[in-house]
């Protein structure tokens, strides 16, 4: 797991967080959060149910108090401002819109709010409605838009204000697949022509990936690696990552010289650095394989499933000492039959190692489901 703050392109980080931790009565959600993101970055806090990453935003959106650790926005700290004081805008995942306001009405609420002048409110909200093309519905109310069209309103009211960073609470969890597709593109052009820093909070990694210009992973409360999405996928280094992101063939076995013994004979190679003798984990993409006769590869099965995909096809391969199936992807046209003999060609320089961290990852598991009920519980007391 990451020890210190994560590096970030550019000599100033926007927003610093420094040893953040917080509990929910007995259980804790942040496990002190060192992390930096650089203005006009897009930033993704990517994770299971319960692994603290909507603590986190909250906390820096200043709804949650941490119980240690500073927020720092361009060097000035943050951690103890409350919310309305803070320049930072939070738009939520329920987009939050007044029923009986109009859209130019619902944009421009916080600048009325505000005293902005009546011209500098007018010309403001007309050019965030023209940039997220809705300036022909600048008249109806949300109960006239579709769910995309109510989920640009609700970003148009969080960047009219301009705020130094935009914090975003799954913000596309609501839309169906093909429109939430397309917004992704949106969010992630809007963030570039407005020039902001946008940090997003999601469970959905495809969501996550292609938006996101660095991505946090965390897991019950820690951070787990903060990287770009290729070096996440291609370089996880954790058992955690590499499981969460993506599809991989995670082979369980011991550090050796020159790579991950297996058991009964079969050692995977691999470039790594792993004690010898230590628990070790090879993570093998799916794509990264390839299908040879048997009794040329690196490990040999029978072939139990194929999933056609169109171009390319999924071969589901039982191989004697592993517990599940060995996946990969290949040309359709070279799918061998059910029942059949193959071997797996594995390439030592894009298998990666890293430590076999299960037994760590069931207490995280468990300590992040605790967290969830904890944290509901204490929603449902705030509220009642």
């Amino acid at each position: 797991m990451t020890t210190g703050p994560a590096p970030v392109p550019g000599p100033q980080p926007l927003l610093q967080l420094r040893g953040l931790s917080h509990s929910y009565g007995a259980v804790q959600a942040l496990h002190g959060i060192d992390l930096d993101i650089a203005g006009n970055e897009f930033f993704a806090l990517l994770g299971p149910s319960g692994c603290g990453k909507s603590t986190l935003l909250r906390s820096i959106a200043g709804f949650e108090t941490p119980a240690e650790g500073e927020i720092l926005l361009d060097g000035e700290p943050l951690t103890r401002l409350p919310a309305h004081r803070r320049p930072v805008n939070m738009m939520f995942q329920s987009y939050a819109l007044f029923p009986h306001l109009s859209v130019e009405k619902n944009v421009a609420y916080g600048l009325e709010a505000e005293g902005t002048a009546k011209t500098e409110v007018r010309q403001r909200v007309g050019e965030v409605l023209e940039t997220i093309g809705l300036t022909k519905f600048a008249k109806r109310r949300p109960g006239q838009l579709s769910g995309g069209q109510r989920q640009r309103v609700a970003l148009a009211r969080a960047i009219v204000k301009r705020p130094r960073l935009l914090l975003l609470d799954e913000p596309l969890s609501a839309l169906d697949r093909k429109v939430r597709a397309e917004m992704q593109l949106e969010l992630k052009r809007l963030q570039h022509e407005a020039g902001m820093t946008f940090v997003v909070v999601t469970h959905d990694q495809e969501e996550a990936m292609s938006m996101a210009d660095r991505v946090a992973v965390l897991n019950a409360g820690r951070l787990e690696q903060v990287d770009t999405p290729v070096t996440l996928y291609a370089a996880p280094r954790t058992r955690f990552v590499a499981d969460f992101i993506g599809t991989a063939n995670l082979l369980d076995g011991t550090a050796v010289a020159g790579g991950i013994s297996l058991g009964s004979g079969l050692v995977v190679a691999v470039e790594h650095q792993l004690p010898a003798g230590s628990p070790a984990t090879a993570v093998v993409r799916p794509e990264d394989v390839s299908l040879a006769p048997a009794g040329s590869g690196t490990l040999e099965g029978t072939v139990v499933d194929t999933f056609f995909l169109g171009g390319t096809s999924t071969v589901s391969v039982q191989v004697p000492g592993l517990r599940a199936p060995f996946t990969a992807n290949v040309r359709a046209v070279q799918v061998p039959e059910r029942g059949s003999r193959v071997g797996l060609v594995l390439d030592a320089a894009r298998t990666v190692a890293v430590a076999d961290d299960r037994d760590a990852g069931a207490a995280a598991a468990a300590a992040g489901a605790t967290q969830g009920d904890a944290r509901g519980a204490a929603q449902e007391t705030v509220s009642s």
